[in-house]
């Protein structure tokens, strides 16, 4: 719990930075550039974040890095600080906050819909409009299938998650007749 509160000031701080001066859609980009290079490549995670590897090492193969990428000074900056703070090991973590937050400032939420069968693109956007209608906000909607569910659709946006699933309703069912309240 505290290597996420860690994670979350780190991107809170580069957000606030970026509201400044602008940047704040680049390095979004950016960061979820190397965090995607670093997670997707395990032998230059340890080679970065193992600390039985030399810190002078480290540091000079996160550098090969970064000059490689052509990122821009301020992130350079941040990478070399969240290194030398010994938080580099977090940067897949300060990046999902700090894509989480740069949503937040552009007034864009993120949802996710599982239905049972293939659904319309009209009642996808049916479905998006009443999300952004009740969040007021724009809604990027991430839709999937999964027949388990029998029937009806889950969404979840933020912390809420709306279930009507023919599934959990018949969950709902079986336990309330095991309860021995009438149906």
């Amino acid at each position: 719990m505290k290597n996420l509160a860690v994670a979350r000031r780190y991107a809170k701080a580069l957000l606030l930075i970026g509201k400044d001066d602008g940047q704040a859609e680049s390095y979004r980009e950016e960061l979820d550039n190397i965090a995607g290079l670093v997670t997707g490549e395990k032998e230059l995670e340890q080679a970065i974040t193992n600390p039985l590897y030399d810190a002078s090492g480290r540091r000079k193969v996160l550098h090969t890095i970064i000059d490689k990428l052509y990122l821009s000074e301020m992130m350079k900056s941040f990478l070399l600080l969240v290194f030398d703070k010994g938080r580099i090991g977090f940067l897949s973590n300060i990046n999902e906050f700090y894509k989480k937050l740069a949503d937040e400032l552009k007034g864009i939420a993120r949802a996710s819909l599982v239905s049972a069968t293939e659904l319309s693109s009209d009642t996808i956007d049916k479905i998006r409009s009443t999300m952004s209608t009740m969040t007021g906000k724009d809604v990027i909607l991430e839709v999937e299938q999964d027949p388990s569910l029998i029937g009806g659709v889950i969404s979840r946006i933020g912390d809420l998650v709306l279930d009507g699933s023919i599934r959990t309703q018949l969950l709902n069912m079986r336990e309330s007749i095991k309860r021995g309240e009438s149906v």
